[in-house]
């Protein structure tokens, strides 16, 4: 897919990322800003940063913070963000795959559940180690394809659009012998690390909601209802059906989620 395809942007920008983030994976934020050591004095790039998890906390830890995403709208909801938070940050629309920055600019480059995916995974690689100095830290934070993730994923792809042609699968950025093979012999130290996080909903119905209102690519299947309803009506009830089912039993639903963290620095 090209850089800055118009209908990636899109998609993305349906529903409210922000409020789907904040209600998901908004504390890890802090966790890879943690684990890449960013501090004071440190220029930070933030890539398919949504609406600024991780450049908002990096912002905080005092860096000179960078936030890159290809949806207008994820940064303009960080950009409001900021300003209730009172920190000054740049944002940039741009590609993973293409960044518009200069060789070794940034000491850390991060992406927390961004980056993955990129159709491209070795263009995205290989952007994040040209824009980071010798020396510097590539940190990611990624699904794992055996996780719950890996069955969610399954369970929406048919409904959308296919793939673009060699694109690859963007949990494949959550497994270890993929992200070694990505980064090669440009880092001489690469760390990886396998955890989870849970997402809470009052219901199994309440996550649902969750995400056919605010997630992009389930918005999107949502919103072909006019054209598709017996197909649109499949999915809520397989969405539904994998919700009751993914969870355990209670009046409260929790998903566990499995990640990988990484932590790679750049060859000097």
């Amino acid at each position: 897919m090209p850089p800055d395809d118009p209908a990636v942007a899109t998609v993305w920008g349906l529903g409210d990322y922000h409020r789907f983030a904040k209600a998901t994976v908004w504390n890890l934020g802090p966790l890879l800003v943690r684990a890449c050591g960013i501090g004071p004095g440190q220029r930070v790039l933030d890539v398919a940063a949504g609406s600024g998890n991780v450049a908002l906390r990096a912002a905080e830890a005092g860096a000179d913070v960078v936030a890159s995403d290809l949806t207008p709208e994820n940064l303009a909801a960080g950009r409001v963000e900021a300003r209730a938070l009172g920190l000054e940050l740049g944002w940039v629309q741009a590609d993973v795959q293409e960044l518009p920055f200069g060789d070794s600019e940034f000491d850390v480059v991060t992406s927390s559940f961004g980056a993955m995916f990129a159709p491209d995974h070795g263009a995205a690689a290989r952007e994040m180690l040209r824009v980071c100095r010798p020396g510097g830290v590539v940190g990611m934070l990624t699904f794992t394809p055996e996780g719950l993730a890996g069955r969610f994923f399954g369970l929406v792809a048919p409904y959308l659009p296919p793939p673009p042609e060699g694109a690859l699968p963007p949990l494949l950025w959550g497994d270890e012998s993929h992200v070694r093979e990505l980064f090669g012999d440009d880092v001489s130290a690469l760390s990886l690390t396998r955890d989870t996080y849970a997402e809470h909903a009052s219901s199994p119905e309440a996550w649902v909601e969750l995400y056919t209102t605010t997630f992009g690519p389930i918005v999107a299947i949502e919103q072909s209802r006019s054209e598709n309803p017996e197909r649109v009506a499949a999915f809520d009830r397989e969405f539904l059906d994998f919700a009751r089912k993914s969870t355990g039993r209670g009046g409260a639903a929790e998903y566990e989620f499995e990640y990988l963290l990484i932590v790679a620095r750049k060859r000097h």
